[in-house]
């Protein structure tokens, strides 16, 4: 594989914030046309899109592996056992282990194969009314404190401590502006430009979109929403009113209600929200 072009390619998927993964050979037995340090770079589609790992026969089962290493976050080590018809089909109803693949070929050789998954740092979105904002704030420092990348989209920020990016705008163009299913938005609008945000999220994959709001302005959005034909799976997934109950009151407590609330989707945990918004923004 030729360093420059492979280089390039991985370069392009990274900066799409686009999900993948690195299989390399790292060791082989017996007869195989891969050597250590054969490696393919896998698509979050599971297609390979650069590199080789000697022929077509593993690396089926590989980008199988590297499909499911980026949806767990985990490298695994493979065994590829390179048979032929009987022992593939044998092999397969007697292993146990996900780690041990067998690959019907005339090959006869072994491949170990070290799967990467290579994934988008997790951000938390947070899209502000524009000027001082303490929740914002608070959010910002809790974010970064748990280890999220912080951008903030707000025409005019006024922010104590500076998230990792700024976008100075008032609208979310999902053409443009790349969210995926490792980002968090939390939608701070107070009510001038929510429903145009939430329209816009809707046609992303964040994994958590969350509006703060009081019960009877949510009422309002959602009726809005409905009448824009926003589809009802987004609406039935929206975090609103966003955050978890714990009796929070003050923008600091309210922001970590609001990253409970976050932490919560991301570990697939189903807890209480807070009953009522109504003392929240209106």
């Amino acid at each position: 594989m030729k360093t420059p072009e492979y280089t390039e390619r991985l370069n392009e998927l990274a900066s799409r914030r686009e999900a993948f993964a690195v299989a390399t050979v790292t060791k082989t037995e017996g007869s195989t046309l891969a050597k250590p340090g054969f490696k393919i770079l896998i698509s979050s589609r599971g297609e390979v899109v650069r590199g080789t790992l000697g022929g077509g026969c593993p690396e089926g089962p590989i980008c199988e592996v590297a499909l499911r290493t980026m949806r767990d976050g985990g490298p695994r080590v493979v065994r590829v056992h390179l048979v032929d018809a009987a022992k593939a089909v044998a092999g397969t109803m007697r292993e146990s282990s996900e780690d041990e693949i067998y690959v019907e070929t005339d090959c006869g050789g072994i491949l170990e194969v070290f799967v990467e998954p290579m994934l988008p740092t997790e951000r938390v979105i947070l899209v502000g009314q524009g000027g001082r904002d303490d929740i914002e704030d608070a959010l910002v420092h809790q974010a970064k404190a748990l280890g999220f990348e912080v951008v903030v989209v707000d025409p005019m920020p006024d922010l104590r401590e500076a998230p990792d990016a700024i976008v100075k705008s008032a609208v979310i163009d999902p053409k443009t502006f790349s969210i995926g299913n490792r980002d968090s938005v939390v939608v701070l609008t107070k009510g001038e430009r929510d429903v145009d945000i939430l329209e816009s999220l809707s046609k992303t994959n964040a994994r958590f979109i969350g509006l703060l709001a009081s019960r009877r302005r949510l009422r309002k959005d959602m009726e809005e929403l409905g009448r824009r034909a926003v589809p009802h799976d987004f609406l039935s997934r929206l975090h609103a009113p966003i955050g978890l109950d714990i009796g929070a009151r003050t923008p600091p407590e309210l922001a970590l209600a609001i990253m409970a609330d976050v932490l919560a989707t991301k570990y697939g945990r189903d807890v209480p929200h807070k009953p009522e918004a109504d003392d929240l923004s209106s």
